[in-house]
């Protein structure tokens, strides 16, 4: 019997998506040899898929609503309003002491929404990324937003103009300078000024028209946000006065003070958050900040017992307290918080190291001035006109206490000095060129000497150095507010005279007072005098202050005699210079008492520079006037001084 042989199957191996598998050619089989497992098919039934669709769909809707539900209730949460509006409690709505004060923010609060809301629109487009469940992707959504649009343009006129201004009226002044030798060239140029001048205040008033047109709204919402801070401040002030009862019973001083250190701390809060805390909350920290404030103040005084009890001593502070707030804004108040709200309130280090640093400022300009050829080399004349350079240092930190509402530290100064050093000292530098000639001897072809004037350029620096008095500037960079304070500062000098006993308002203001003059009972029998004096005489000892010209900023000589004219009802000038004043006398050559004293020379001015009220002669028979001297006092005007700068008397008409 015969056995069949059969033929060996052929077996190839290949890769597969499964691994390796070896494939029988023979039989079409394969087999695994891969030690990958098999992929399994995760795959679901056609109504599992739809059900997996409609879950997600449905886990997208809740996701969104509960997003949307989010959001309201943080919008519910957070005030309706704008940052600048305060939201108050029942109690303190029911307060009638706070009524007015909350009626007045509640209105300008609507006010300010109402300027934002016409604000011109634009919308903005934000993107969010968000990620896709259902498809395991990540996806861009744009959401669309409607934000105020920025004013095309700034709020003030452009600083460029002003050059351009400058050049073009020098053009015409080189013009005006030839046009007299050519009657031709006048006229033109007389043509050409006018069609200028025609066509420039054509194309002025379009173009004002238009962007006071286009930056109304934006305007509008900044004075309406403004007047939202205020009547905010106004309501926190009236709060804390409130709360704390005792702050009502201080001095207009103190009272003004505590306003102003509640304005900064809610102007400070309003910056920092972006939105305004509960009332209450800001209340108490402005609150607190007084009190801080006014305990520093006590232990100044505990610290410096010896000195206040001097300063305490003296009837020149009691003497500005009349009791009545209209006449005595600025320096009226009982002894204890009339002290405190007007004394320097700095650490001493911070004082002398900022008078220390001013000094420093002043010496290194000296030092320039002395060394000017070095400073300014190869010039063949250096004239020097320079005026002394000095200050006062209770000048200096009167404004310093002023300019920083009441304490500064010396960093915080730094650049207040700065500022005061470049009003106060003004320096010109010029060159001028001359064509001087020399002698010069020369010789001749025969050899004969002979003399010759030769031209050459002589160089001449010019240096002319001003001192604007430091006393003059505060007037200038000062509102009425820091005025005032700068104003109280000076009546006591802080009330510390030990600081700075060399200082020339020591001997003024502590060692010689204004001393008491009776007006002989004779003068008074003339009503409207008599009217004059009543209230002249309300303002004796308050201290001169330059372009000061009211009870709040006290005076200057001019401001003094103009407001006492004023508001005796006697003759209403306004507010009138000593030349002014002058200007509407009439000269006269036997004064009376009520006439004017009018000086010149006192200050370096052209025309009149002092005036005073005559008052009539004493009873050594020398003339008196009572006038805003340094401090407001009486005067005898037979002495060297006022008899060498005297220059008339004059009348006035009274009503």
């Amino acid at each position: 019997m015969s056995k069949e042989l059969k033929a060996p199957d052929k077996v190839t191996q290949k890769m597969t998506r499964d691994g390796a598998v070896a494939e029988n050619l023979t039989t079409g089989e394969t087999t695994s040899i891969s030690e990958r497992p098999q992929e399994e098919n995760y795959s679901a039934p056609a109504g599992a898929a739809a059900e997996k669709v409609v879950q997600h769909i449905g886990a997208e809707v809740e996701r969104h609503a509960a997003k949307g539900a989010e959001k309201k209730a943080i919008d519910a949460a957070q005030p309706k309003t704008h940052s600048s509006r305060l939201q108050f409690s029942e109690a303190e709505r029911a307060t009638p002491e706070l009524q007015k004060a909350i009626k007045k923010s509640d209105k300008a609060a609507d006010r300010l929404d109402a300027a934002r809301a016409a604000i011109p629109k634009q919308t903005k487009i934000t993107k969010e990324r968000v990620f896709d469940e259902a498809k395991g992707k990540a996806k861009t959504r744009l959401s669309f937003e409607k934000t105020d649009k920025p004013p095309n343009g700034k709020l003030r006129h452009n600083p460029l103009s002003r050059p351009t201004q400058e050049l073009n009226s020098t053009v015409h002044g080189k013009i005006y300078e030839v046009e007299k030798e050519n009657v031709g060239v006048e006229s033109g140029h007389r043509v050409e000024l006018a069609g200028e001048k025609a066509g420039g205040m054509a194309a002025r008033a379009v173009k004002g028209g238009i962007r006071r047109h286009k930056l109304k709204p934006y305007r509008a919402a900044a004075a309406a946000e403004k007047q939202a801070v205020k009547a905010n401040a106004d309501f926190l002030y009236q709060k804390a006065l409130h709360d704390n009862p005792a702050l009502a019973h201080s001095n207009p001083i103190s009272r003004f003070w505590q306003k102003q250190r509640i304005k900064k701390q809610y102007a400070k809060t309003l910056k920092a958050s972006g939105k305004v805390k509960k009332t209450a909350e800001a209340t108490a920290k402005a609150a607190k900040k007084t009190a801080q404030e006014t305990k520093r103040a006590t232990f100044f005084v505990v610290r410096h017992w010896k000195g206040c009890l001097i300063v305490g001593g003296i009837a020149f502070i009691v003497l500005l307290f009349f009791g009545g707030l209209s006449s005595c804004s600025l320096f009226g108040g009982n002894s204890g918080s009339g002290l405190i709200a007007s004394s320097y309130l700095s650490e001493d280090a911070d004082i002398t190291g900022a008078e220390s640093a001013y000094a420093a400022m002043e010496a290194e300009l000296q030092d320039m001035l002395d060394n000017i050829e070095s400073e300014y080399p190869g010039y063949d004349e250096y004239r020097v006109t320079a005026d002394e350079i000095e200050h006062d240092p209770y000048v200096l930190i009167s404004i310093l206490s002023a300019w920083h509402e009441g304490v500064f530290t010396l960093d915080e100064a730094q650049s207040t000095l700065e500022m005061l050093f470049d009003k106060q000292y003004i320096l010109t530098v010029t060159e001028e060129v001359e064509v001087r000639y020399r002698t010069e001897t020369r010789t001749d072809s025969e050899g004969n000497e002979y003399d010759v004037e030769v031209p050459y350029n002589y160089y001449i620096l010019n240096v002319d150095l001003e001192n604007f008095n430091l006393s003059h500037v505060p007037v200038y960079i000062m509102g009425e507010e820091q005025l005032s304070m700068y104003a109280m500062y000076m009546s006591s000098l802080g009330n510390r005279p030990d600081l700075f006993p060399q200082s020339g308002y020591i001997s003024k203001y502590y060692e010689n007072p204004p001393a008491d003059y009776e007006i002989p009972p004779a003068y008074l029998e003339d009503e409207q005098f008599a009217r004059l004096i009543e209230e002249a005489e309300k303002y004796v000892g308050f201290p001169y202050v330059w372009g000061g010209s009211s009870p709040e900023t006290s005076f200057d000589c001019s401001g003094f005699v103009s407001y006492v004219l004023t508001n005796s009802g006697l003759y209403n000038t306004g507010r009138l210079g000593a030349q002014g004043l002058y200007n509407i006398s009439t000269r006269v050559s036997n004064p009376q008492p009520g006439d004017l004293v009018f000086f010149t020379g006192t200050y370096d001015t052209p025309g009149v520079s002092h005036v005073g009220i005559y008052v009539g002669e004493d009873g050594d028979g020398s003339p008196v006037m009572l006038h805003c001297g340094d401090p407001i006092q009486y005067a005898k005007l037979d002495t060297s001084y006022w008899q060498s700068h005297f220059y008339a008397y004059g009348r006035l008409h009274y009503n």
